[in-house]
């Protein structure tokens, strides 16, 4: 039995902890027990977690996804029962709660309207390459831009003002610290639901062009229900995809090969992207709830149960990915758990897709020779959060 979830990366900063990497081997389902005695699931097999993710019989009220709080949190009990749902935060709910809430937002994220602001997001990236080459190496690529990009765009989108992303961005931070204790996580989160409170209750008084407004104007959400949303867009809307842009390029550089084809042809992007997806899972850990007695890959789960997924596990499977271990911008990823999938798959994933193509293709094109400006065992990895990646990436060029 598993005693305590392996959360760090040891062998490689990209690949799965090793003792994962050992159970999906062995029990791609294995019984885990968590550090207040009781005893649940921890799923590795990429057949296992996506079935899973599917099965609405895995409720969701227990998990926030990105926002979860692992076990243990100083200051907070260990849980054997879903949480209370929280308004609006409907990635942590089941039907019919989370299916109202998540189709108010469905046609403000399709395919074709993310296309149509494909342009602008664009224009966003190359500002701020702008000003990451107006600067003098070594930077900070996290905080010149693989932060201020995917924020740039989802406070213009929602109608946040992005004067006040220091204030959004401290928070949300803190309420992603793992071992940051309960009162403080609170604080932080408290702060952001103040704020954004006051927000949406002036796009009610007055609304304008923005994604925020429209909510706003639907009179069946109430102002807890449309803060919680807001929460929800804004937490989601910056942090996976800030860390995608910075773990990815740290990636890319230590893997100079993979890098070269990249700069030599510029088309493997997309693929290159949903590859970075696969490899990096900076969303790795979800939980679910058994809502019932349930059969499942041979194994009898119980009511009650906690059942951990492992997505970077998953993706990391060479049943059902060749090499899974190696990152291979040629690769067909498609089919990666990175987005999750069913019900809950990610609302805003085109979006993200966009960012980190025009991301990394306007960091090959500006900066050829970019490079780290430390060695890669100094960088700083975001072991301490429950979104991976690099809490800061120093960088030089010519």
């Amino acid at each position: 039995m598993q005693h305590g979830l392996p959360m760090e990366r040891d062998v490689n900063p990209f690949d799965p902890p090793s003792r994962i990497t050992e159970l999906r081997s062995a029990r791609p389902i294995s019984p885990m027990l968590f550090p207040d005695g009781h005893e649940g699931w921890l799923v590795t097999g990429y057949d296992a977690v996506r079935q899973a993710l599917a099965d609405t019989r895995f409720s969701n009220r227990q998990d926030l996804g990105i926002l979860h709080v692992p076990f243990p949190t100083p200051g907070m009990p260990e849980q054997t029962e879903p949480s209370p749902q929280t308004p609006g935060l409907f990635i942590s709910m089941d039907p019919p709660d989370h299916t109202r809430l998540r189709r108010k937002l469905t046609g403000a994220f399709t395919v074709k309207r993310m296309k149509a602001l494909e342009e602008g997001i664009i224009e966003i990236t190359e500002r701020q390459l702008d000003e990451l080459a107006s600067l003098t190496p070594p930077v900070d690529l996290v905080k010149e831009f693989a932060l201020p990009v995917p924020s740039l765009v989802i406070c213009e989108m929602l109608g946040v003002p992005y004067a006040d992303r220091e204030t959004f961005q401290f928070n949300s931070s803190k309420f992603m610290e793992r071992e940051v204790n309960l009162e403080d996580k609170m604080a932080a989160y408290m702060a952001i639901n103040t704020y954004l409170a006051e927000l949406v209750i002036g796009k009610r008084a007055e609304p304008v062009d923005d994604m925020l407004s429209d909510l706003a104007r639907d009179e069946d959400l109430g102002i807890e229900e449309l803060v919680g949303m807001a929460f929800l867009l804004l937490l989601a809307g910056h942090e996976t995809t800030a860390n995608m842009l910075a773990l990815g390029t740290f990636a890319l550089l230590e893997h100079p090969d993979q890098l070269a084809e990249l700069r030599a042809n510029r088309e493997l992007i997309p693929d290159a992207v949903e590859e970075l997806l696969r490899y990096l899972a900076v969303g790795d850990i979800f939980f679910r709830y058994a809502a019932e007695d349930i059969e499942f890959f041979g194994e009898t789960i119980r009511e009650g149960s906690t059942v951990i997924l492992s997505l970077l596990a998953g993706n990391h499977d060479s049943a059902r990915f060749e090499n899974a271990d190696q990152l291979d911008v040629h690769r067909n990823a498609r089919g990666h758990l990175a987005f999750g999938h069913g019900i809950h798959q990610c609302l805003g994933q085109q979006l993200a897709r966009i960012e980190m193509r025009a991301g990394f293709e306007g960091l090959l094109r500006r900066f050829p020779d970019l490079h780290l400006a430390v060695p890669a065992r100094e960088v700083k990895l975001r072991t301490d959060m429950n979104i991976y990646g690099v809490h800061a990436l120093p960088v030089s060029w010519a």
